[in-house]
């Protein structure tokens, strides 16, 4: 493939949750001749010479689709576009795309099914997401690729000095994530202490915050993701309560990081298979109990388990098949 355009919100090495779409960025590069970014935003990314990235952003949110719709008429024809977790970029983008034939992909993992999702799934030519459930939607056009983790970003740790669980809970400070649920079954399980980092997007992420805080515990704010690697280091266990059809980023990276991971979502039975980490994510008594389970392991289990879980993702989540899966969808 020569040419390639990647449709994205940002490129931001400090973004915390929207970093991790560089290293995809890099990977596709890596497998093109040229790759044309399209961002509302980009600061500062340290990308290959073959990538150029080009900004639609305004203060308005038509000027925003005006600019959208220029860069992209410029940046055209290219052998494919991939919308990166927007569906309204399909929309958008259709008009331009689908006339000349090019495929026009959707990179979308999330439980929400939007009005605008259903109408992106009508006119994408695929879509592409971690697994089927990982799509809310029915469609044939679904391609499981794996998620996209950079593995080399994520280095095991030596934990066996660690006293108690420490365990870590990372994401946006929103109802879907399940947090209470986590905090309650901390306060269960005597020496084991929770750190809590996440970030409020929107009105409604801010008002549960509040809720959160008012449990008595220290809630943290977002950290760069280049902070991210040194937090899973100093866990002994990332406890992720998402919504079932959307598997967090976070818990692969944690698995990459050789970090054991207690979680709710069904979605992550092939990473977790042959070991009981699943809790039923509604359920405080549940969690304590997965929680007294994991504090009885020795040092060496929780080892295996981590490094367990970093091989998988290896195989079969990390960013080269990721791009690879983009790529083979695209033809």
């Amino acid at each position: 493939m020569k040419r390639l355009l990647f449709l994205t919100q940002s490129v931001d090495p400090t973004h915390p949750v929207l970093a991790a779409t560089i290293p995809k960025i890099r990977a596709l590069a890596a497998r093109v001749e040229e790759v044309v970014v399209l961002a509302q935003a980009a600061d500062g990314a340290q990308l290959p010479e073959n990538v150029e990235v080009r900004t639609f952003g305004a203060a308005t949110r038509p000027g925003r689709f005006a600019h959208f719709e220029r860069e992209l008429a410029r940046a055209l024809p290219g052998d494919a576009v991939v919308a990166h977790m927007i569906p309204l970029y399909v929309l958008l983008a259709a008009p331009l795309v689908r006339p000349r034939r090019i495929p026009l992909l959707l990179w979308y993992t999330h439980w929400k099914a939007s009005a605008q999702l259903r109408v992106a799934e009508q006119l994408a030519t695929a879509i592409v997401s971690v697994d089927r459930r990982s799509f809310p939607l029915d469609s044939e056009k679904v391609r499981p690729i794996g998620h996209g983790i950079d593995v080399n970003e994520f280095a095991c740790a030596d934990r066996s000095a660690h006293a108690g669980v420490h365990a870590l809970v990372l994401g946006r400070y929103s109802p879907a994530k399940g947090i209470e649920t986590i905090l309650r079954a901390a306060r269960e399980v005597e020496g084991v202490d929770v750190e809590l980092h996440g970030v409020a997007l929107n009105e409604l992420e801010g008002r549960h915050r509040q809720e959160l805080a008012a449990l008595g515990f220290e809630l943290g704010d977002a950290v760069p993701h280049e902070q991210v690697p040194d937090l899973l280091a100093r866990a002994d266990v990332l406890v992720n309560n998402m919504e079932a059809g959307a598997p967090d980023k976070v818990v692969y990276e944690a698995a990459a990081a050789c970090l054991p991971v207690l979680a709710s979502n069904p979605v992550f039975d092939e990473l977790f298979a042959g070991y009981p980490l699943f809790f039923e994510r509604e359920s405080p008594s549940s969690l304590a109990e997965r929680l007294r389970w994991f504090a009885a392991l020795g040092g060496g289990e929780r080892a295996e388990i981590g490094r367990t879980l970093r091989k998988r993702v290896a195989e079969r989540h990390s960013v080269d098949s990721w791009a690879d899966g983009i790529l083979a969808a695209a033809t």
